[in-house]
């Protein structure tokens, strides 16, 4: 697989080489459900915008809302949408929007490796949220939003346009897990942070390209993913390769955003400006719904993973081990201390607040 991986990725670094307007408009025809364009005059606006999903799961996420602008903008601009690792292995993203190779990215700071200190609370920041309504909170009424505008006023070449939220983290895998023990050896898919994080319980975390992971899970590559939660399970085929699925979480939403090179977004005409952002709110509350929706259908109507949970009093020592790993990371800078503060208030606002903000 490693010689596939090594493979596919020189092939889409010879494809970023060679891409013209030419070029782009041929792979266009690959992207998902092909994305609703108006005829294109000369002075046509175009970007490029990958996102972190694969086809099945980008249809929910994010592809109605760039359907959306692409008919509202008309002939002005079109935005061509594209598939986790399709044009860009996941990890290069960043990198990429700098060079404008990229013009646009929907993911979260952590799986792209953005060079600021706030990036390792994009994703699975563990135990930071417990439901999704957590980050838009913690982003518009507790500052954060101003923390990470500061963060990347301090990098050049990608403008970072806000955060969302969309599920919780669970395991799914192969093997029942019934208690903290059980998850000692596991190999599972996971995002960076998270990783580290659970690299404490004995996890080996295990980084692969999102369209190899259903393959991985099915030649015993991987033991189990701990990614998304059983929404997205079923909905691109993970649901099908497992057989359990753990109802504690390690963290109630992840938190992703939206991110574009900074000469192609400060050329926007102000109005288009303001049509992607409506468009991002779009698929923000989108997602809100279609998470909260699928995380009881299936738990109680999927029929293909069997629930599993380790009882409350055993699982509390993971949460313990959360905070001492947010203690770890608030030493890293004087920001990352800023966001942990701001976490643990929050925290502490919500336990007193009592049902339904925190339940005892």
């Amino acid at each position: 697989m490693k010689k596939q991986n090594e493979t596919s990725a020189i092939g889409r670094r010879e494809f970023i080489k060679k891409a013209g307007v030419g070029t782009a408009a041929a792979v266009a025809t690959t992207t998902i459900g092909a994305p609703f364009v108006h005829a294109a005059s000369k002075t046509t606006i175009k970007w490029r915008l990958q996102t972190y999903a694969g086809p099945a799961l980008a249809a929910e996420v994010i592809k109605q809302s760039i359907d959306d602008f692409n008919r509202v903008a008309g002939s002005e601009m079109v935005i061509e949408l594209y598939n986790s690792d399709q044009l860009v292995p996941t990890g290069e993203l960043f990198r990429a929007m700098q060079k404008g190779t990229i013009d646009a990215v929907q993911s979260d700071d952590d799986s792209i490796a953005a060079p600021v200190d706030v990036s390792v609370f994009g994703a699975y920041f563990p135990f930071a949220s417990r439901y999704s309504l957590d980050v838009p909170t913690l982003f518009h009424k507790y500052g954060l939003n101003e923390i990470w505008q500061e963060a990347y006023s301090e990098v050049k070449g990608v403008t970072w346009l806000g955060a969302g939220a969309w599920d919780p983290c669970n395991f799914a895998t192969k093997n029942p897990i019934r208690s903290v023990a059980d998850l000692k050896g596991l190999r599972i898919f996971t995002f960076p942070t998270g990783g580290k994080f659970l690299k404490r319980f004995g996890v080996i975390p295990v980084t692969l390209p999102w369209e190899d992971v259903q393959v991985a899970l099915q030649t015993g590559e991987l033991d189990g993913l701990a990614w998304s939660g059983i929404t997205e399970d079923y909905t691109v085929g993970w649901a099908d390769v497992t057989k359990y699925y753990l109802t504690n979480n390690i963290s109630g939403a992840w938190a992703g955003s939206y991110f574009a090179n900074s000469d192609k977004w400060d050329a926007l005409p102000e109005r288009l400006q303001t049509l992607f952002r409506l468009c991002m709110n779009s698929s923000h509350y989108h997602r809100l719904y279609w998470y909260w929706w699928g995380e009881a259908h299936y738990r109680t109507k999927g029929g293909k993973l069997e629930l599993t949970t380790i009882p409350e009093n055993e699982w509390s020592v993971v949460e313990e081990e959360a905070h001492k790993f947010w203690d770890e990371i608030a030493q890293k800078s004087p920001r990352s201390a800023k966001v942990v503060k701001i976490l643990r208030e929050y925290a502490d606002t919500m336990k007193k607040a009592g049902a339904p903000y925190r339940y005892a």
